[in-house]
C-alpha cells in the first residue's frame, strides 16, 4: 500500500497508476476508476463486467478502495470475481461466503509470518504475549499488510479498537499471489469464522499508548477467545 499514498486523489491519476499496473478483473476487462452511476446490477456484478470501479475521488474510502486495487490487484480481482460468481446463486438471499469476502475485503489484513510460534499466539487470543512479551521477535518476524479500504479510513483517526480480519501468508513469496490462492481454495460452505481476528493496532510502536504493558490488559479491545471471560 505505501509506494501508492503519493498517488493524489484525482481519477485521472489513479487510472494511470491502473494503466501502467495493467490492472484487470478475472474477466480479463481493464479496471478503470470512474464517477458514480446509476447501473441496474450489483455493484460486483458491474465491476466484473465492466471493469469500472465507481469511486468519489472527494472520499477517503473510494481512495483507499482504489489504492487496495492497486497494491493487491489479485487479490481485490478474486474477492470480486468470487461475489460475481456467487450472487447469481443466492436467489437474493445473501450467503455466508460472501459475508466473508465483504468482511475482508473491507476490513482485511494479510500476517506475514514464517515463525509458527507467534502465529499460535495470535490464533490463541494471546494478545499480551505476542505484542508485549515477544515485541521485539514480532517486529522483527511478523509484517502486517492492510488492505481493508474501511480500516485505512479508519487509520486516518487512529483507535485502539480497530481490529481486521487476517489470512496468514508466508514470507518471501508475493503476499497478493498467496492471498488470492487462499481465496480461490474456500470451499462454499466458508464463514468470517475462517479469518482470525487482529487488533490491529497492538502492533509494537503503531500507537504511543502500546509502549507500556498496561495497553494490552484492555479487554474491550484485546479481548479473550469466544467462550473465555
Amino acid at each position: 500500500m505505501r509506494p501508492w499514498l503519493g498517488a493524489g486523489r484525482s481519477l485521472e491519476r489513479l487510472n494511470e497508476l491502473a494503466e501502467s499496473r495493467g490492472l484487470r478483473t478475472e474477466s480479463g476487462i481493464a479496471v478503470r476508476f470512474v464517477p458514480p452511476a446509476n447501473v441496474d446490477r450489483y455493484y460486483e456484478v458491474s465491476v466484473f463486467e465492466t471493469g469500472r470501479v465507481a469511486t468519489r475521488a472527494e472520499s477517503p474510502h473510494d481512495w483507499f478502495n482504489a489504492l487496495a486495487w492497486l497494491a493487491f490487484p489479485r487479490t481485490k480481482a478474486r474477492i470480486n470475481a468470487m461475489h460475481a460468481a456467487e450472487i447469481p446463486r443466492e436467489r437474493g438471499r445473501r450467503g455466508r461466503l460472501r459475508d466473508l469476502l465483504t468482511i475482508f475485503d473491507e476490513g482485511g489484513a494479510l500476517v506475514s509470518c514464517d515463525d509458527p510460534g507467534l502465529i499460535a499466539l495470535l490464533r490463541g487470543f494471546r494478545w499480551k504475549e505476542l505484542f508485549w512479551e515477544r515485541r521485539s521477535r514480532v517486529k522483527a518476524a511478523m509484517r502486517f499488510l492492510v488492505l481493508g479500504h474501511a480500516v485505512l479510513e479508519q487509520a486516518l483517526e487512529p483507535r485502539p479498537g480497530i481490529s481486521c480480519k487476517v489470512v496468514f501468508v508466508a514470507s518471501g513469496a508475493d503476499p497478493d499471489v498467496q492471498a488470492a490462492d487462499w481465496l480461490a481454495a474456500l470451499p462454499a460452505s466458508a464463514t468470517p469464522r475462517d479469518l482470525a481476528p487482529l487488533p490491529v493496532f497492538g502492533y509494537p510502536g503503531w500507537l504511543p499508548q502500546s509502549a507500556g504493558a498496561a495497553f494490552y490488559d484492555d479487554t474491550r479491545v484485546f479481548r479473550h477467545p469466544p467462550g473465555v471471560k
